[in-house]
């Protein structure tokens, strides 16, 4: 049997609205493959609308795994994911099938090519201190200690992202060592597959107004009924599933809190925000090969435009 490490199975990423559904369900039809979805959001039963969801139409066309696994209020962390899709893999390519994963959250593909770095456990003292320095002192003093301590670690993490800054200074307070050199030393060995990552582009002129479309056609499939029926099942604002986009959105409208056309509007807002931070992270992974499709709209012709950066055969796996 052929060792799955020599066999490259490739990951369709890119941007919210950027085309990456049409145009797996063509290259997943062409190669007879298995779908494997890499969004944190389609794992979630009855979130169908406002997640792009592939609908059963076109999970018939081909075979999605990943997708429908868990009510909105259970916990699901990249953890789970790692080991669901890992199960997922393995089960296609032990039935002679192709897998092709397909999303656009950045974390989860994170770990799947390269698995997951486990650290120190937390120091609830550690923290607190860490957190009332930051409190009695100017905001970004905690960002700027680990700037000092581990620059490498400091780039990859968010100046305003204080849960993962503390995380990092914790653990080189906790052990002497930088978690840059920790995940260097890890190496993200925990590999059981090798992956080719190809990140689909458009132009932001080209990107944005196909965000606003997306929303609109969105909202004329049903998204605010489908948030309303979710609140009305119990999945308040306090859920991690309900603050995706759309879903927090049109929460907020419904407890009082802006109206209809606000909602709307800062949905358009956010999910453009949101497409711009996916371009940050995927800028960050040393493996991603970037393909501009800007200014085509077949999905053939995306097709063709894929086929210049990876060979589309059986070879693949």
């Amino acid at each position: 049997m052929t060792d799955p490490l020599n066999k490259p199975i490739l990951i369709l990423a890119g941007p919210t609205a950027v085309g990456k559904t049409d145009v797996s369900l063509l290259l997943g039809q062409k190669l007879c493959a298995e779908i494997v979805s890499a969004d944190s959001m389609q794992i979630y039963r009855g979130m169908d609308i406002g997640t792009a969801k592939p609908t059963p139409e076109e999970r018939r066309l081909v075979y999605h795994h990943m997708i429908d696994i868990v009510e909105p209020n259970q916990p699901y962390s990249v953890g789970d994911y790692l080991r669901d899709a890992r199960t997922a893999i393995g089960g296609i390519i032990a039935t002679g099938g192709m897998p092709l994963v397909v999303g656009g959250t950045g974390l989860y593909i994170r770990a799947l090519m390269r698995g997951l770095f486990h650290g120190p456990p937390a120091d609830i003292e550690l923290r607190e201190r860490l957190l009332q320095r930051e409190a009695e002192t100017e905001p970004g003093v905690l960002y700027a200690d680990l700037v000092k301590v581990d620059p490498e670690a400091a780039i990859k993490i968010h100046p305003n992202d204080l849960r993962r800054t503390i995380r990092a200074l914790e653990v080189y307070y906790l052990r002497d060592r930088k978690l840059s050199a920790f995940q260097r030393d890890h190496a993200f060995q925990d590999k059981q597959y090798r992956f080719r990552l190809l990140f689909l582009v458009r132009s932001r002129g080209e990107l944005y107004p196909r965000i606003e479309k997306r929303v609109d056609r969105m909202l004329d499939q049903g998204l605010e009924a489908e948030v309303k029926t979710l609140f009305d099942r119990g999945y308040g604002p306090e859920l991690i599933s309900m603050q995706g986009l759309g879903y927090k959105h049109f929460l907020a409208h419904f407890l009082g809190r802006t109206s209809r056309e606000e909602a709307v509007a800062l949905l358009k807002r956010d999910t453009k925000r949101y497409a711009k931070r996916q371009f940050t992270w995927f800028r960050r992974e040393p493996d991603a090969t970037w393909v501009d499709i800007t200014g085509l709209e077949r999905t053939e012709d995306i097709l063709e435009r894929i086929k210049k950066y990876v060979e589309i055969s059986k070879k693949l796996v």
